[in-house]
């Protein structure tokens, strides 16, 4: 990306720079601290394996990850040699190494909002800096050292190419984005719908057969070792066994019923309730609907706000009915109201998601005992936050279907502007390219 684009003034592309400069020095003094050391300690470990046993026989250990994070670990082994003896994440310099490459997806995706945002240039920079310096973005990032960035980064990627015409390359984005962390499987609703409403059912399975591919290709080298079979007895232990409860402090309307019912305590989402259904089927089904919901409105109206609409929907859908949610997984929404500035709507429930969203990771896991104290993860927090997390996912869900109706030609939007010409609002037999947003 070009920042010195004549959308941008000098004034501009400066703050934006050195608000990108910010970003990377807040980054680099976090990515030696300890952060989640269990989670750092496992991710070592693995890179570790890697290094003494052959490539193709990565999932002989207990990887809870797809095989793009093994790509990028195996990057990882093959520049630090110190990984042959290593781990564990007690060296601050081996931390700092597996934490680096989220930091950087999460500079990449500044970069990719204020490219998405770049005609309306005031608001890229603000878009692109309210990632690059959020506290929720950090804290995930070069705090804990978790990888949401990499998998959100494919998806935002596929975004750009999909709005440009380019499914194609969009399903490859998205394939990767997929197997780098099943989170990303919301995005799969609104992506197959806006195909699908693009180019017909040809089109569609062009895209899947595409990304399909893109999947076979990247397992390839862990096939002959049983490397699917072994990811999928993983994450079945995960989920079965370890992960199985209502809420992992996500708050959303599981965490309010372990906060009542369980007095705060953890409680599985795998025990009957009646006959053989359980609360983990519940929210199975819920989301199910909803999701369809979120499919039917980006079918409806195919356009590139209404596809950003869709995917943010479509992880707070996912993040505030389904069971075993971790607090970051509803990080996507973030990104993705992003594209949407500067209507006054996105721009609320942006504001509004950040703050909650923001409070939530930091009560789940305090950074000091002094911000534990003082943002309890239960109770009347709690309960509040994951109120206004659900209010959030459903005015967001709401937008989406209205937006899918369609205004009136020439109606100006919420921002005050008028809308921008798409297929459906061009002189017949005239067909106008979907621009990127802004």
């Amino acid at each position: 990306m070009n920042l010195r684009s004549p959308s941008l003034t000098w004034r501009e592309t400066g703050v934006l720079a050195g608000g990108v400069l910010m970003a990377v020095v807040l980054r680099a003094l976090l990515l030696p601290m300890r952060g989640l050391v269990g989670d750092l300690d496992q991710f070592v470990l693995w890179t570790h394996g890697l290094v003494v046993a052959p490539f193709g026989r990565a999932y002989d250990q207990n990887i809870s990850f797809p095989p793009v994070m093994v790509y990028i670990w195996g990057v990882l082994a093959a520049i630090q040699p110190g990984f042959r003896t290593v781990v564990d994440s007690a060296d601050p310099a081996i931390r700092a190494f597996m934490k680096t490459p989220a930091s950087i997806a999460d500079i990449a995706i500044t970069l990719g909002v204020a490219y998405a945002l770049r005609s309306r240039s005031r608001w890229a920079v603000i878009g692109a800096l309210g990632i690059a310096l959020n506290p929720a973005v950090i804290d995930v990032s070069a705090w804990w050292g978790q990888y949401e960035s990499i998998y959100l980064l494919g998806a935002l990627i596929a975004y750009l190419l999909a709005v440009s015409g380019r499914n194609g390359l969009a399903a490859i984005a998205l394939a990767i984005a997929l197997m780098t962390k099943p989170q990303a499987a919301p995005f799969l609703v609104p992506f197959a719908a806006w195909v699908l409403a693009r180019d017909g059912w040809r089109g569609a399975l062009r895209a899947a057969g595409i990304g399909a591919g893109t999947v076979v290709v990247l397992w390839a080298p862990f096939v002959a070792a049983g490397g699917p079979a072994a990811y999928l007895r993983s994450v079945t232990t995960y989920q079965n066994e370890i992960f199985s409860v209502l809420s992992l402090r996500a708050w959303n309307p599981w965490w309010i019923l372990q906060i009542v019912a369980g007095g705060g305590d953890f409680i599985r989402d795998a025990v009957p309730i009646v006959g053989p259904a359980t609360l983990r089927w519940v929210g199975y089904v819920v989301a199910g609907l909803l999701e369809l919901a979120v499919f039917l409105a980006v079918r409806r109206r195919p356009t590139p706000e209404i596809l950003a609409w869709g995917l943010a929907a479509a992880v707070l859908v996912a993040f505030t009915t389904l069971t075993t949610m971790h607090e970051r997984y509803a990080y996507g929404a973030l990104v993705f109201l992003a594209l949407l500035l500067p209507d006054r709507r996105a721009l609320v429930l942006w504001i509004a998601f950040s703050i909650v969203f923001t409070l939530n990771l930091l009560a789940a896991i305090p950074p000091t005992p002094e911000i534990g104290s003082i943002l309890p993860v239960g109770g009347p927090l709690g309960i509040v936050g994951s109120i206004s997390m659900t209010a959030i996912s459903v005015a967001t869900l709401l937008v989406l279907v209205r937006e899918s109706r369609g205004r009136p030609s020439g109606a100006p939007d919420a921002a005050g502007e008028p809308p921008e010409r798409t297929s459906e609002t061009a002189p017949e037999g005239q067909q106008v390219p979907a621009q990127v947003v802004g």
